[in-house]
């Protein structure tokens, strides 16, 4: 949707759509209109029909073997992909509830943290953004009476003025020291730099090793009952080190930029909540994530997020620019912390795109992808024994899924070159199959909308192509965030050999597949 104009127009806006999702989510067909539902009653006849009167050419002597590799390949992916969405459902309906039950009762028994500490920064914000999730801390902390510390790390004296007004003028009635604000005005750049200081201004201020310290972005705003639902989950497990939470997203720009975050979200839960079956998570969420004190005032801890590094063969030692959400999962998964996602509890992100939104996705790819790879080499380097062997097994799968999303669009390129005809049965199943992928995604969702299958594979096929892109040019960084800060480019020797390794590999992937499909000949 566009941004109203104006700084009031975008609070009334703003409010008006937190207030409607504050409300609970339609479940199930509830959230399925009439529209909608002809409408994707009306998807599966046109497939069905055009099925049914264009030729079968899977099994055409000259394509069959690459109807057969493409075969298998689907089995591995789908059945991997239908996997995780069956441990989801076990998590959701069999695991979970009994965990709710054990902290709710536990909350009601009268039982709280000491006291909660909450770490954000912020950059420059949208002001109206900036008191929406002010607001929605104050009145968690109204409603819960838990004495809390609220850790701003601020880039200049614009985001203080705006959040201290804020804090006197609508926490005025909260008992002294219930909301005790602290800002930290960062004196070196980056979002790491900034939480670093936070955490050792915690440290040289004493806390307690059973505090519990939430992680949080300026522009996530809590739902209504986050502090209950999340800070229970400690006392009932003894065990737990850290969670993260459900996430819903309000986008401020083209339409297909919303349903493609919403979709996003939708995959999220079904992924976090298979993880959460084995105790694990692949991120903890700097959206909103929680932790045991004890883990954060750890000078190693502090160090990971301020200095976390990789040492690569051909960029050396590099330092990471943004992902400390990540950073701060693999501290805890190479020490066999237990972790959980929360799916009752909901963060809502608001998301500004200015210029161009495929430009923006391209830019998210290259930011999460990038993340994920540097850190997917040395958490899979762990091994199995360290951690469940599904969670080393995802983290695995993440770097072979690039380049088998690759296999199946090569050869069906080079299957209509020997069968022109071939593309339409293609083009059938990957229409057919995505609706079925979305069809479970749906359940995931506020609201489905029908243009998720097209986005699904414009998704993945995109994502792949960036996470190759990246795995050979893991230093090179960019995040439009926060001043708009990189690194890692530049035109030397190193860049022009990563750009090497880049085209002969590719070069290679498609010239196996041509020569395996046909289309070259064997020497």
């Amino acid at each position: 949707m566009n941004a109203p104009q104006g700084e009031y127009a975008f609070a009334k806006h703003l409010n008006a759509w937190l207030r409607e999702l504050g409300k609970p989510a339609p479940r199930w067909f509830a959230k399925w209109t009439p529209g909608f539902l002809a409408s994707y009653l009306g998807v599966w006849c046109v497939i069905v029909i055009i099925a049914l009167t264009m030729p079968n050419r899977f099994l055409q002597p000259a394509v069959a073997t690459i109807t057969v590799t493409l075969g298998v390949l689907g089995i591995w992916r789908f059945g991997w992909w239908f996997t995780h969405a069956i441990r989801a459902e076990y998590f959701r309906r069999v695991k979970w509830p009994p965990m709710r039950r054990a902290a709710s009762a536990l909350w009601a028994a009268g039982w709280r943290p000491r006291r909660v500490h909450i770490q954000m920064t912020t950059y420059y914000e949208e002001p109206a953004i900036t008191r929406a999730v002010i607001g929605s801390i104050l009145q968690q902390i109204r409603r819960e009476r838990i004495p809390t510390s609220l850790w701003i790390g601020t880039g200049s004296a614009y985001d203080e003025m705006i959040i201290r007004d804020f804090v006197e003028t609508h926490g005025a009635d909260l008992p002294p020291g219930m909301a005790e604000l602290t800002f930290v005005r960062q004196n070196q750049p980056g979002k790491r730099m900034a939480i670093g200081l936070i955490l050792r201004g915690m440290a040289r201020r004493g806390v307690d090793p059973d505090d519990l310290v939430i992680f949080m972005d300026g522009d996530a705003v809590f739902g209504g009952d986050v502090l209950e639902k999340t800070l229970s989950m400690f006392g009932a497990d003894p065990e737990l080190q850290a969670l993260t939470t459900d996430e819903e997203v309000l986008c401020y720009g083209p339409r297909w930029i919303g349903a493609w975050l919403e979709m996003r979200f939708a995959q999220r839960r079904l992924a976090m909540q298979s993880h959460a079956v084995s105790g694990r998570v692949l991120t903890l969420t700097g959206r909103m994530s929680v932790f045991r004190a004890r883990h954060i005032v750890d000078e190693k801890f502090i160090r990971t997020i301020e200095a976390d590094h990789l040492d690569h063969w051909l960029w050396g030692r590099f330092r990471f620019l943004s992902g400390d959400d990540k950073s701060t999962w693999y501290h805890l998964l190479s020490r066999g912390a237990k972790m959980t996602y929360v799916p009752d509890a909901t963060v809502y992100t608001i998301e500004v795109i200015k210029g161009s939104g495929l430009e923006r996705m391209v830019q998210n790819f290259r930011r999460w992808s990038g993340n994920m790879l540097r850190n997917g080499a040395r958490a899979i380097a762990l091994g199995p024994r360290r951690m469940p062997f599904f969670i080393w097994w995802c983290v695995v799968d993440q770097r072979l899924a690039m380049w088998t999303m690759m296999v199946s669009p090569l050869l069906a390129i080079f299957a209509t070159m020997l069968e022109p005809s071939y593309i339409w049965s293609v083009l059938i199943w990957l229409v057919a199959s995505r609706l079925v992928l979305s069809t479970v995604l749906f359940s995931y969702a506020r609201r489905p909308d029908l243009s998720w299958p097209f986005i699904l594979y414009f998704n993945q096929f995109i994502n792949a192509g960036v996470k190759i892109y990246m795995i050979f040019h893991l230093s090179k960084q960019k995040w439009s965030n926060r001043g708009n800060q990189s690194t890692g480019g530049g035109t030397g020797p190193r860049e022009r050999f990563a750009l090497f390794q880049l085209f002969t590999s590719v070069m290679a992937f498609v010239t196996v597949l041509a020569l395996y499909s046909g289309v070259l000949p064997m020497p």
